[in-house]
């Protein structure tokens, strides 16, 4: 299969010119290509995600910023056709509402145990400064052995709690692209210090979830630069064999 490159996980300017400094894009194997755009004042990772035959895609994780990922969506001629949601946080769920009402969206995502954390979103965004953000009843909850279609690729879900109890992860196996919200960063890993977080649920989720993925994947984290789930084994200092 011919290879395409993607977008680096670079932050945007206001005048659209990416910021200088973060590592190249990787590359994927056909059907999926992504494009990632920093949003919020918190600077989260969302994706936009789609299949190359179709052209059909889906926006993960649309914090705020609803204009710029409808604009990126259109520069790249991707037909939205569902939000993914990995948790309940507002930089990661703070657009999700306004996103699915202005475009007929259904929203798939997260485990229902994040329930709590979508109900409280409008406090969350005043918490810490963000726009008002909206709560919403997604369309489906999403189970560890779940799939998720985008266009004709399909989406493993893997129940990761620990950050939050009903975090997600979406893998996709042919593009070895693992999208990994606030579990796993470059170097690091996600807070445990919120409601219902638990640091070892955390690990236990990484080591015995993510690492038998393999080596090679590549994941966009919730912030920061991507990674592969080899080079945080041998580096990262929290989950490193």
């Amino acid at each position: 299969m011919s290879q395409v490159r993607v977008l680096p996980p670079e932050p945007i300017k206001s005048g659209g010119q990416p910021e200088t400094g973060w590592p190249p894009g990787c590359y994927l194997e056909k059907p999926m290509k992504y494009s990632i755009l920093p949003v919020t004042p918190l600077m989260q990772n969302c994706s936009l995600i789609w299949c190359e035959e179709t052209m059909k895609g889906a926006a993960v994780d649309p914090g705020g910023d609803v204009g710029a990922i409808l604009k990126r969506a259109d520069e790249k001629s991707v037909e939205l056709e569902k939000i993914l949601v990995t948790h309940g946080h507002v930089d990661h769920a703070g657009g999700v509402a306004e996103l699915a009402e202005r475009c007929s969206l259904p929203i798939e995502g997260p485990h229902p145990d994040d329930l709590f954390w979508i109900d409280g979103i409008s406090q969350q965004a005043v918490m810490f400064g963000l726009p008002e953000a909206r709560a919403f009843t997604p369309d489906r909850w999403l189970e560890d052995g779940d799939t998720v279609s985008v266009g004709k690729a399909s989406f493993q879900v893997l129940h990761c709690p620990g950050h939050t109890p009903g975090h997600v992860v979406f893998f996709e196996e042919s593009s070895r692209l693992a999208l990994v919200g606030d579990v796993l960063f470059k170097g690091s890993i996600g807070r445990t210090d919120f409601p219902k977080g638990d640091h070892a649920t955390l690990i236990r989720s990484i080591r015995e979830n993510l690492w038998p993925l393999g080596d090679d994947v590549t994941f966009i984290p919730g912030h920061g630069p991507n990674s592969t789930f080899g080079e945080e084994r041998r580096s990262n200092p929290f989950v490193a064999d």
